[in-house]
């Protein structure tokens, strides 16, 4: 059931989201080669108690995991596309690059933000791969409005994705969020052709993130060892941009924008 906000939680989701924002471009900024996991976690969660915050992810579980997650944040490198946990500790390597994904909850509501970003001196392969999963997501972003649908959102991903010649994954989707870290409704990537994808209308209060994960290669996943990480099937590189966007009277607000 999608739950929609009010204005005035959508104002207090404005104020969490900049700030987590914030927080993120900070991270971003740490992620250099000789930096571990360890110590991007170590800073995330110190600037979000700082903020008055807590982390949305650590401790989070659905009815399908079997343990609880373990970090705040996910630090996804290379060939892993989402949920990496910064735990245990790894360190970052010229060459690599990172999707660093955080939520928080603040003043009783829940946004969520990612980026990927390059360690040291990185291959044009993965410069063109971050710079097209960015525009994926503004892309998105700008169809959010009332009267648009999901598959609106999902056909602007595709399009662009597979016209760059990268792949887009389908078995991980957005999702409605603000009263919880997940609710409904999901947010695919690509057009479905059915269902709630393009039925659901976007209508003033849905808070949603939109989150494009695309891949050098093929579009197919698989679990980690951990049992938490997702990681492209075929060892191919991955990017993943998110921004927590709310549908509002006369567009839309990019919540997670700083």
């Amino acid at each position: 059931m999608i739950k929609l906000k009010t204005k005035e939680e959508i104002k207090i989701l404005q104020e969490g989201g900049y700030i987590l924002g914030a927080i993120l471009e900070k991270l971003g900024a740490m992620a250099e080669p000789g930096v571990t996991t360890a110590d991007l976690e170590e800073k995330a969660v110190t600037l979000i108690k700082e903020a008055h915050g807590e982390p949305s992810f650590k401790g989070y579980r659905t009815k399908h995991d079997k343990k609880p997650f373990p970090s705040a944040l996910c630090t996804s490198i290379n060939d892993e596309i989402v949920h990496a946990p910064a735990l245990p500790t790894r360190y970052l390597k010229n060459g690599d690059i990172i999707g660093i994904d955080i939520g928080m909850k603040f003043k009783g509501l829940y946004t969520d933000t990612a980026i990927t970003v390059p360690v040291g001196k990185i291959s044009k392969q993965e410069e063109k791969l971050i710079k097209a999963t960015k525009e994926c997501l503004d892309l998105a972003i700008r169809q959010v409005k009332p009267g648009n649908k999901l598959i609106d959102i999902a056909r602007a991903i595709q399009i662009n994705a597979e016209a760059n010649g990268y792949g887009v994954v389908r078995e991980l989707v957005g999702h409605g969020v603000g009263y919880e870290v997940h609710e409904s409704p999901q947010v695919p990537n690509y057009d479905t052709g059915e269902g709630e994808l393009a039925e659901t209308e976007l209508k003033p209060g849905l808070v949603i993130a939109i989150e494009p994960m695309l891949t050098t290669g093929d579009w197919h996943v698989k679990t980690g060892d951990d049992g938490l990480s997702i990681l492209t099937k075929d060892g191919s590189l991955a990017a993943h941009f998110e921004h927590t966007v709310a549908v509002v009277d006369d567009g839309n607000i990019v919540i997670t924008k700083v």
